[in-house]
């Protein structure tokens, strides 16, 4: 199983507090580190809060890491337009040597859209953009050199582009396919998200928690993919874990008591406990079919938990 921290601070954090977050998950022994693609946090008039550009923030652990893989989860397709996002992506991904995966979804927190002047269409319309988008990016990513890529959908049209973004693959002159990162889809939408996935994705993520029916939700998108053509064993299946950990249960507790009641909510679908607790977690999520997992962390000064981790919990994952 692969373990990964995703970070959503909960009052937010500055690019120097992301870092030290990072680099100690690096440290740490896991696979990956990821953030958040939101400008408003959990409470979102919180006055304190100062947001940070997601890819703006990974163009800078690109640098200053080395081996994690970095990404977001997930980065809403209401903020940028595909051609710009697919140059974005693949420029981080060859500032970190091939690092980069992206997670992408529909958006869904409305305040933040109305806060910053974001249209927020509904969800249907949502839905199509993101399709729309999805193939925009990966045809962007796939033509090769010397060809044309021209898209007319409803909501993006691009004329005979032929300034593809470069990605890691393609500076390093890999054979094959053009190919960019690794793309991750997931939500609770019962339909299109995992028809989106089965076309689109390398990785299908269900949201937060272990969640009733998460067996059956699976079986369906194996169905689905195999229905598209490709192999269900291909795509890696994944969810979100809020985390808060300490040596003692009772000290995870008093870590909670910091992220006040909206960061107590987030957690009652995680775990608050010491690192047998969380590995109890893992193996009812292993028993469930998943292979990856990224634990939630709210609190981005509490550098111990990501420590503790690294030394009681992942290297009882055996990935």
């Amino acid at each position: 199983m692969r373990l990964r921290v995703l970070l959503e601070p909960r009052y937010g954090a500055t690019y120097d507090q992301i870092l030290a977050l990072a680099q100690a998950t690096e440290e740490a022994g896991f696979d990956a580190f990821f953030r958040s693609d939101h400008y408003l946090g959990i409470e979102p008039n919180e006055p304190a809060l100062r947001p940070t550009d997601s890819w703006t923030t990974l163009a800078g652990l690109a640098i200053q890491t080395s081996r994690v893989t970095l990404g977001t989860l997930m980065t809403a397709g209401t903020f940028r337009y595909p051609g710009q996002l697919a140059v974005e992506v693949a420029t981080v991904d060859a500032m970190s040597g091939g690092r980069v995966e992206l997670g992408i979804g529909t958006g869904w927190y409305q305040r933040e859209h109305h806060a910053f002047g974001i249209p927020f269409p509904p969800v249907g319309e949502r839905f199509d953009r993101l399709e729309e988008a999805l193939t925009v990016i990966t045809g962007l990513w796939s033509t090769p050199p010397g060809g044309r890529f021209s898209f007319t959908g409803k909501h993006f049209q691009l004329d005979e582009c032929a300034n593809f973004p470069a990605t890691a693959r393609d500076l390093a002159g890999t054979p094959g396919p053009r190919r960019g990162p690794r793309i991750i889809i997931g939500g609770g939408g019962p339909r299109r998200t995992p028809a989106l996935a089965a076309r689109f994705a390398d990785e299908f993520n269900t949201g937060l928690g272990l969640g009733a029916g998460l067996p059956e939700r699976f079986a369906y998108f194996r169905q689905v993919v195999t229905e598209h053509g490709r192999d269900p064993a291909g795509i890696r299946l994944s969810t979100t874990l809020p985390v808060c950990c300490a040596a003692t249960r009772a000290e995870a507790e008093r870590h909670k008591e910091f992220l006040g009641e909206a960061g107590a909510r987030l957690l009652s679908a995680g775990v608050v406990g010491d690192p047998g607790d969380v590995r109890g977690r893992l193996e009812q999520l292993a028993d469930a079919g998943l292979d990856t997992v990224y634990f939630h962390i709210y609190d981005v000064d509490y550098l111990d938990q990501v420590r503790l981790l690294g030394q009681e919990v992942v290297p009882h994952a055996g990935g």
